[in-house]
């Protein structure tokens, strides 16, 4: 008899491969990816096996970055950019677990393939994104601004925040077409621990993200074509901490988004582990710790030992003790009752990885609060809706015009 307290799973029996080809599939409303390019890859991949994930979805994207040259040569414009956009997610599909596959090391040159070709569709928008670079201590982080078609200026401009593992592709799809067909601006970035800075210049997570977000501020603010009375911040996944850490002391924003709701990060780190173990760590028993993690690895299933390997690096460590030690850092409970602007809190149904942190957070606010339930009957269950990135961009985006309009 099926759990019916279990998401469905549709494609394929590993769950994280199902999830991760649900989360593919929601690209397709705003074209990062088309349904049959994504069903005949997920057929030609073994189930469970991260080899064969990585390399058919490798292949997806060598294909269509052909056919993006191609039409860049033969100076088709609209059909390079959506063959570029394509490319660009179908390698970034690849790495999710590219840490079970046998060459790790394949990371940043993917990785580099994968921003080249989002680069080419940036140029190709109209007007194009612009690269922009984002002054941050000693190494700027990269980002995109882009502009609706016809904009002046100044203008109502969203900062859309990534997860902990999100491409920057991906944000194509969650929130930046969304924006720029309401008329927003949106800029995208990568903070410490997301892909450039963590790829090229080993800068790690950190969890006082307010100072990310600040110098975010102040580069849009000195930029005179943003309107500084009409910034918000939208973060999702892990994002969804960060937001609310930030939110508490950056208090020029006018709006905050969290999709979903974080409160605790460590919750879904600690959550693998039995309280046997999560004692040592309470009491400071870090060799043993560690000791007992590296042998426990090799007889892990692969899964689990790709799922800890990934999470491990953006931390910037390779102690397991202090892995959860330092994800400990990261909630926002102590902070949270600073937060002044109006909150949208996003609470998917079957949300796996911070259960009951959504409406959590909003309890906790005290500032003016809206949370939206997305329900499994409409096809928006699971973390971060990934099957309904546009119910979630109606309902998110209605909710802003009442406070930022564009």
């Amino acid at each position: 008899m099926a759990d019916e307290t279990k998401p469905k799973q549709y494609f394929m029996q590993h769950e994280q491969m199902d999830f991760e080809t649900q989360c593919i599939l929601g690209g397709c409303y705003y074209g990062a990816v088309d349904v049959g390019e994504v069903l005949s890859t997920v057929e030609r991949i073994q189930d469970g096996d991260f080899e064969s994930w990585y390399g058919e979805w490798y292949a997806t994207g060598e294909r269509l970055q052909g056919i993006a040259e191609e039409c860049a040569t033969a100076d088709d414009g609209v059909s390079a950019r959506q063959a570029y956009l394509r490319a660009a997610c179908y390698f970034a599909a690849s790495l999710s677990m590219i840490d079970g596959t046998d060459d790790p090391s394949r990371r940043v040159p993917t990785w580099k393939k994968h921003i080249a070709c989002f680069d080419e569709f940036c140029a190709r928008l109209t007007p194009p994104a612009e690269a922009v670079e984002i002054p941050y201590e000693k190494t700027p982080m990269p980002g995109y601004l882009f502009k609706p078609d016809g904009s002046g200026g100044p203008l109502a401009t969203i900062i859309f925040n990534n997860g902990s593992d999100g491409p920057t592709c991906a944000m194509w799809s969650s929130g930046v077409a969304a924006a720029l067909e309401r008329g927003y601006a949106a800029l995208i970035f990568d903070g410490p621990g997301q892909n450039a800075m963590l790829w090229l210049h080993d800068v790690p997570f950190r969890p006082d993200w307010e100072k990310v977000i600040t110098p975010v501020v102040d580069f849009l603010v000195a930029r005179g074509d943003a309107d500084p009375s009409r910034i918000a911040l939208s973060g999702i996944s892990q994002g969804g901490y960060w937001v609310l850490r930030a939110l508490a002391f950056e208090h020029r924003i006018a709006a905050g988004i969290a999709d979903p709701g974080v409160m605790d990060v460590s919750a879904a780190v600690q959550s693998k582990y039995p309280p046997e173990m999560l004692k040592l760590v309470d009491d400071g028993k870090k060799e043993e710790f560690d000791e007992m993690m590296t042998e426990g690895l090799e007889y892990m299933e692969p899964a689990t030992r790709q799922m800890v390997q990934w999470r491990m690096k953006p931390y910037g460590t390779e102690s397991f003790y202090d892995w959860i030690t330092m994800s400990r850092q990261y909630q926002a409970r102590d902070v949270i009752g600073q937060i002044r602007c109006p909150m949208f809190i996003a609470d998917p149904e079957d949300e796996q990885f911070w259960p009951g942190q959504p409406r959590e957070v909003y309890e906790a606010l005290t500032c003016p609060k809206t949370i939206v339930r997305f329900a499994r009957e409409e096809g928006a269950n699971w973390h971060c809706e990934p099957k309904a990135r546009s119910l979630y961009d109606q309902r998110m985006f209605d909710w802003l015009a009442t406070i930022m309009p564009a």
